[in-house]
């Protein structure tokens, strides 16, 4: 059994309009290692290239993040930045459509190319775009994965001392995060060793699966587990360490909790699991200390609003300390058929 990547998400910082060509080649590789064929991988690239240009031309700070999609099938690149955003979001969409004060130029292409397009934009603010491209032979729900997440390493580091996974079986989808304790190599091989651990039996209650990852992670240097099973209308949390969970609503910031005090691998309690309701339309995320927690003291509207695919990006955008590892999973729970 082949499992999603777990390798940190590609990240262009877009400052320059030479992103775009890296974004381009980025998006190519991507697309590769995926098993994408044919003329999908050149598809990738024109859709990174159109997105990147357009933030290079009529936004500031904005970035890329490009990775294969969590659940597998595809890959996805998605564009965030706090630019002027788009007023005329169909007019944008249109082939050919540009203006010198809002984005717009290319989407009709992208729109095109991509499997699917997901749009959030509003004046003044900034604009976000999650592109993704699957298999031919994928299935719909592929593209329509009501999952995302971005797994970002500190500065100046190759390895991402995080690491993260989602998993779904029957009507449950199961997420981790994992927080190696400190950063670079060793604090990069206990998260993949986390993460292989979770992949073993990822149906397994939680507290034996954290459980068996704590015992697995016992030759590393140890790290912060988040476990987060979401099941139609509920959830359940069990971790160990600074990893956080929430729900948001179009309305509201419920249900924080973190993990137990310790250290996976080094010292941990009997795990405790605690059960919140995930109301309809609600999206649980689970995120480590990379990503400030004060981004839920009080979130726009607009953020309230954002769908999994495109949540994760705004806060990585917004709230990430570049000083430390950075994870963030925003997910719903299956639909029922």
């Amino acid at each position: 059994m082949t499992f999603p990547e777990t390798s940190p998400t590609a990240h262009i910082a877009v400052d320059h309009y030479s992103a775009v060509h890296l974004a381009a080649e980025t998006a190519c590789a991507v697309a590769g290692r995926c098993g994408l064929p044919g003329a999908l991988p050149d598809q990738a690239a024109v859709i990174a290239s159109e997105l990147a240009g357009n933030v290079a031309k009529h936004a500031h700070s904005g970035s890329l993040f490009i990775q294969p999609l969590p659940l597998g099938g595809g890959m996805e690149i998605v564009a965030a930045d706090h630019g002027p955003g788009m007023g005329e979001l169909q007019r944008c969409l249109a082939d050919g459509y540009t203006t010198s004060n809002t984005l717009g130029a290319g989407l009709g292409a992208v729109q095109r190319i991509a499997t699917a397009l997901t749009i959030r934009t509003q004046p003044g603010a900034g604009t976000l775009v999650c592109a993704r491209l699957t298999q031919p032979d994928a299935t719909p729900p592929a593209a329509g994965q009501e999952v995302g997440v971005i797994c970002l390493p500190a500065d100046r580091e190759q390895l991402s001392g995080d690491a993260c996974a989602v998993v779904d079986q029957d009507t449950a989808r199961t997420a981790i995060v994992v927080d190696g304790l400190g950063h670079g190599p060793q604090a990069a091989e206990a998260a993949q060793t986390a993460i292989r651990s979770f992949h073993r039996a990822p149906d397994l209650p939680l507290p034996e699966l954290l459980t068996a990852i704590h015992r697995a992670l016992r030759r590393t240097r140890g790290a912060a587990v988040g476990l987060l099973r979401l099941h139609p209308g509920g959830a359940e949390y069990s971790g160990i360490g600074n990893v956080r969970v929430l729900t948001l609503t179009p309305l509201e910031v419920g249900h924080r909790l973190t993990g137990q005090p310790g250290i996976a691998g080094l010292n941990m309690t009997p795990p405790q699991v605690r059960a919140f309701p995930v109301p309809p339309g609600a999206t649980a995320v689970l995120h480590s200390d990379g990503i400030d927690q004060q981004w839920a003291r009080s979130p726009s509207a607009f953020v309230h609003r954002l769908p999994p695919s495109l949540l994760g990006a705004s806060l990585a955008l917004s709230h990430r300390l570049s000083r430390d590892d950075a994870t963030v999973i925003a997910a719903r729970p299956q639909r029922l058929p």
